[in-house]
């Protein structure tokens, strides 16, 4: 059922408001004491057809902006059922140039009432999106304690870097009751923070450590095999072997390095026929000298 905003208005101010502390009957105010433009989220989320709102503004004859004064006496409203889950979404992707839509568009599908969304990379600590979406959540979970929220998030990947950051976060969503929501991956579904689903964060978090140990062995292992081979990676020599021993040769017969130079073309890479520094021959001839 659609409130109009006067019926907004009254329906949350037949609750006290948990954030600012004003009684009911009483518009919010803000901590310089006066009337807030809108109420806090905290409390019109107590009323269930207003949870999809993101804003409840408050009517002009409570006077925004003025010095607060308190209402009439309104007796509260009885506590109401919990209702459906609010889902909170969250999208990630590392870089500018990654798509992110598709998780959007899979938020949209599972009905989050917010998404926040970022495109940061992981290796940046602090990711303001993402501690506004677990904050929004725990506001919720503060004002309506039986109201089950969920933080919804595409996959696994996109809410943590490492297994200790899981763990950590894994802790705050059991101490808040916040429910957690897998939209893909081998364990799609909606994961309690208490029973068997608190177990859930500590097998990821021992897996995705797992996971990057072995990633990182079989990076090494791969990096020997190609040095036994030969190849030690990194971008190709400036100069080959064969022109190093041309180079040599000229250098023996009295040839100056400048003009050494000029009679050698670099066969490979962007730099591909310029002739190499004097710099890169003289590095050149020098390891040729240690290897």
């Amino acid at each position: 059922m659609q409130l109009g905003p006067d019926d907004a208005a009254a329906a949350v101010e037949r609750h006290p408001c948990p954030q600012c502390d004003v009684p009911a009957g009483s518009a919010c105010r803000t901590r310089a004491g006066k009337t807030a433009a809108k109420y806090h989220t905290a409390r019109f989320i107590l009323v269930p057809s207003l949870r999809d709102d993101l804003t409840v503004p408050v009517p002009a004859d409570r006077a925004p902006g003025k010095k607060w004064t308190q209402g009439p006496e309104v007796a509260p409203a009885a506590p109401e059922p919990s209702g459906a889950p609010i889902r909170i979404g969250y999208a990630r992707c590392s870089t500018a140039t990654q798509e992110l839509q598709s998780q959007l568009d899979a938020l949209a599908a599972a009905k989050c009432t917010r998404v926040f969304s970022e495109k940061i990379s992981t290796r940046i600590r602090v990711r303001p999106e993402f501690e506004a979406a677990l904050a929004l959540a725990r506001e919720i979970k503060t004002a309506a304690p039986d109201q089950p929220v969920i933080l919804t998030v595409h996959e696994m990947k996109r809410l943590a870097r490492n297994a200790a950051e899981l763990m950590t976060l894994s802790a705050t969503l059991q101490s808040t009751g916040i429910q957690l929501e897998l939209l893909s991956g081998p364990l799609i579904g909606i994961y309690d923070p208490h029973g068997m689903g608190s177990m859930l964060f500590a097998v990821l978090a021992v897996a995705a450590q797992l996971d990057r140990d072995y990633i990182r062995d079989k990076t090494l292992e791969g990096q020997q095999a190609a040095a036994a081979r030969g190849n030690h990676g990194g971008r190709p020599k400036v100069i080959d072997e064969d022109d190093v021993l041309f180079a040599r040769a000229l250098r023996d017969k009295g040839t100056p390095m400048p003009d050494i130079v000029k009679k050698l073309t670099i066969k490979t890479g962007k730099n591909a026929g310029d002739h190499p520094s004097v710099a890169s021959l003289y590095r050149a001839l020098a390891e040729e000298v240690t290897s």
